[in-house]
């Protein structure tokens, strides 16, 4: 009687012990049995839908609105040596982004990379329309949202055209990858107080300053600012060097043709963060890949938190 006795409690004890451990295992999380690199995967964190918006940057159209709330900003060559602005948003739109102006050949390519995105634009020469609207981006021009858009009398036309960015429509489908992609400063950078990137009718600077952590905004000899936040700043700026082509005359709508920046393939580039110059390259294999950047010995050079200015020069 007394052996069986000591036998319940043995079994007992050993029930005991096994839903301690049943129970343990369930809060400490899944178990990494079987993982090669002894722990689980990691799961991709929540990306959200992007919205870009084509914005003016020639005299008449500045002041611009909604800049600093950019994520990223564009930089891309329009006829006559001028540039136009791609600015994209994915932390937040703001109330109102503008002037708004027309989209080009280069946004179909070059926005393909952030999952089916909404562009915001005032329209676009008949010859690109069906690029346009076959891409993979939500068109939101006057055309289908125009209850979105205004025009402000003080300013004249074409420079006058705003949108209520915040109010943009989506198809909520992020990038599949992460799109810029952030991280801590690599070596090889050397100092630099200051960068300038030259178009034919264009130039921005760039200055370095350190009690902000930011690079200074300048066009044309003038600091760039946005009426809702004043002076804009970057925390990283990139010049990346793509091929240009010049349509034919006609093809999308102009006599001289429209330059159409290649943005799929690799190229050389200069990074800009932390007060550092980065001699790099630049690589995309699809158009549904990121760019991504590195050192010239071949280090992946992430960028620094904030605002990322990238400017698509004629290489």
């Amino acid at each position: 009687m007394k052996r069986r006795w000591w036998i319940l409690v043995a079994v007992v004890a050993l029930a005991l012990t096994t839903a301690t451990l049943v129970v343990a295992r369930s809060l400490s999380g899944p178990s990494t049995a079987g993982d090669p690199a002894g722990s689980t995967q990691p799961v991709p964190p929540h990306r959200h839908p992007v919205f870009a918006v084509k914005i003016d940057d020639v005299p008449e159209a500045r002041p611009q609105t909604g800049l600093g709330a950019a994520d990223v900003v564009y930089v891309e060559p329009v006829e006559g040596g001028l540039t136009r602005l791609i600015v994209v948003y994915f932390s937040a739109a703001p109330a109102l982004a503008g002037p708004v102006r027309s989209a080009r050949a280069t946004d179909v390519q070059l926005l393909s990379q952030y999952g089916r995105p909404t562009l915001a634009y005032s329209g676009a020469a008949p010859e690109i329309l069906p690029a346009l609207h076959a891409a993979s981006f939500v068109n939101a021009s006057p055309q289908e949202v125009p209850d979105l858009y205004f025009r402000d009398p003080a300013r004249p036309a074409p420079h006058n055209l705003y949108v209520h960015a915040a109010r943009l429509p989506s198809d909520d489908v992020p990038p599949g990858e992460e799109t810029p992609r952030y991280g801590p400063v690599p070596p090889a950078g050397v100092p630099a107080s200051g960068y300038a990137i030259g178009y034919g009718a264009a130039r921005f600077e760039f200055g370095w300053s350190a009690s902000t952590a930011r690079w200074t905004v300048s066009l044309d000899g003038s600091p760039v600012t946005s009426t809702e936040s004043g002076a804009v700043t970057a925390a990283t700026v990139v010049e990346q060097r793509v091929t240009v082509r010049y349509g034919e005359p006609g093809e999308y709508g102009t006599v001289s043709g429209s330059p159409i920046a290649t943005t799929i393939g690799t190229g050389p580039a200069t990074v800009l963060r932390d007060g550092l110059r980065f001699a790099a390259s630049w690589t995309r294999a699809t158009p549904d890949s990121p760019t991504r950047f590195h050192t010239t010995a071949g280090t992946p050079l992430p960028f620094a938190a904030g605002p990322l200015w990238i400017l698509l020069v004629p290489a």
